[in-house]
């Protein structure tokens, strides 16, 4: 097994929003980018785990929690308030596609579920980097990173991946439109939650040949100044799978 690099202190003084931090995923990505420096924020849906990651971060100099529904403007709101009250800024935003509907066919599904589907991933996208945007970004820069499942790259039966491949066109419209003060990319993976629910219909990519800290270290790659000359641009977290 190989073991990993030492962290450095790129993100010293700087501080993250991260959604999906309820999951191992967000937990992750938490974990890198404090080890890193950074000062993050958790959003998800179970007050409990979220402070039980707090705790396992090291507490409230290194993190700090609010629950609520990842769509909800009002829950986006209050993240952002937070983490400007507690860190001072909001330098990147790690979104994640929350939603897994049962994967296969999308003919025959109920509209009001698309419809839920689509709000729930690609709408929350849009509000958060709103979020963002009026609360720190918009005068100062930053970066956006959201996070799909891989099934945005092919198709795969199921909601899921329509909404990740959204994602993908809207990331790179972002792109466009903030940059080069913002910048905006994609981590695709099959670790995101909406891949679990396609893999059983059409194994398309074979499950679990990237790990969680292979996902935050792509992550951490994109918001450092490292990757400043990147905007708009897909990494796929596949092992070679594609």
């Amino acid at each position: 097994m190989t073991t990993p690099p030492t962290p450095t202190r790129r993100f010293a003084g700087r501080t993250a929003i991260v959604t999906l931090a309820d999951h191992d995923l967000g937990l992750s990505i938490a974990k890198r980018l404090i080890a890193e420096g950074a000062g993050v924020c958790l959003s998800g849906r179970d007050q409990d785990l979220l402070d039980k990651a707090v705790a396992d971060l090291g507490g409230v100099d290194n993190a700090v929690a609010v629950a609520g529904e990842n769509e909800d403007v009002w829950h986006q709101m209050r993240t952002t308030r937070l983490a400007l009250e507690s860190f001072g800024s909001i330098d990147v935003l790690v979104h994640t596609a929350e939603t897994a509907t049962p994967a296969g066919p999308v003919l025959h599904r109920d509209p009001a579920a698309v419809g839920q589907a689509i709000n729930e991933n690609y709408g929350a996208a849009i509000s958060w980097v709103q979020q963002v945007y009026d609360a720190w970004m918009g005068s100062r820069g930053g970066v956006i990173i959201n996070i799909v499942s891989m099934g945005a790259l092919e198709p795969v039966p199921g909601i899921d991946a329509t909404t990740s491949a959204l994602l993908i066109h809207l990331t790179r419209e972002l792109a466009v439109e903030l940059g080069p003060d913002i910048r905006v990319s994609i981590v695709a993976s099959s670790l995101a939650p909406a891949f679990d629910a396609a893999v059983p219909v059409r194994n398309a990519f074979p499950p679990r040949l990237d790990d969680y800290d292979k996902v935050a270290a792509a992550v951490a790659f994109l918001a450092s100044e490292e990757a400043a000359g990147l905007n708009g641009q897909t990494i796929a977290i596949h092992a070679g799978a594609q």
